[in-house]
């Protein structure tokens, strides 16, 4: 068996072969296989994407208890693909994958009632299931948790409780996560005040393309805080962030124009 996976790991990926073998293990009620050939369908490997015929393997296998396809069934109904958007029926099948300990569907259950989608907005049965979802490691759910403690939402305000999320969030390279993270230090917000430190945030947020650290860091360049005064590093920065349609900065290299700030 071990030399036949081997055989297997390496082999060039067919998935026309794949479609035919999955397809036989699928009708003979398989439930890994039907998962597969679900996959297989919706994302059109090998085959024109068919959403309707993902649906129908991927309900054979959430029918048989498996989380992936009971989270991937709620996602199609919650984006309306090869049925008709029903936000009740995707709460349904997140429900199930989310109880079984999916941390995917604990994070869409938890936004779904943080944002009233299929079922009322409820803050609280929203923290649960982001908690949940944490604790496993999902980084959205990190960044949520955190955003939640900043705001109050279901919870009393603790900016180092948030600040504790957002860095775990940040670490795994959540951009909105690293940026919030620099927030709190610029600002000594649950964090100790540290101008480097919320620079190198920043800048991690930034790289990734997040317009709000872009003009962040533009800002520290600009008034060299926490890094050396650089107009044209500064100006990079607000460039990247303009071009993105961030308004702040579209408004403010427009005042660094017109009377000649650093340009």
């Amino acid at each position: 068996l071990s030399g036949g996976l081997l055989h297997w790991r390496f082999h060039p990926k067919d998935y026309k072969a794949a479609l035919k073998w999955y397809g036989l293990a699928a009708k003979q009620g398989h439930a890994r296989a039907q998962y597969y050939l679900g996959n297989i369908y919706a994302f059109g490997k090998g085959v024109p994407k068919d959403y309707t015929t993902a649906i129908k393997w991927y309900l054979k296998a959430a029918e048989q208890g498996r989380a992936d396809a009971q989270y991937l069934l709620g996602l199609m109904y919650a984006s309306g693909k090869g049925v008709p958007k029903d936000y009740t029926t995707a709460i349904k099948w997140y429900l199930k994958a989310a109880e079984q300990g999916d941390a995917s569907a604990q994070f869409v259950l938890g936004n779904m009632y943080d944002r009233g989608r299929g079922v009322p907005k409820d803050y609280k049965t929203a923290i649960k299931w982001y908690l949940k979802a944490a604790e496993q490691g999902n980084a959205d759910a990190q960044y949520q948790l955190g955003y939640k403690y900043i705001r109050g939402q279901g919870v009393p305000k603790d900016s180092k409780i948030a600040i504790k999320w957002y860095l775990k969030a940040a670490e795994q390279g959540h951009a909105d996560a690293q940026f919030y993270l620099g927030i709190g230090y610029l600002f000594g917000n649950g964090a100790p005040k540290d101008s480097k430190v919320a620079t190198k945030w920043f800048r991690k947020a930034a790289e990734q393309g997040n317009a709000d650290a872009q003009y962040q860091l533009g800002a520290m360049y600009d008034d060299g805080d926490g890094v050396s005064k650089d107009s044209k590093t500064a100006l990079k920065w607000y460039l990247k962030a303009a071009e993105q349609g961030h308004t702040r900065t579209q408004y403010y290299l427009g005042l660094k124009y017109a009377f000649g700030m650093g340009v």
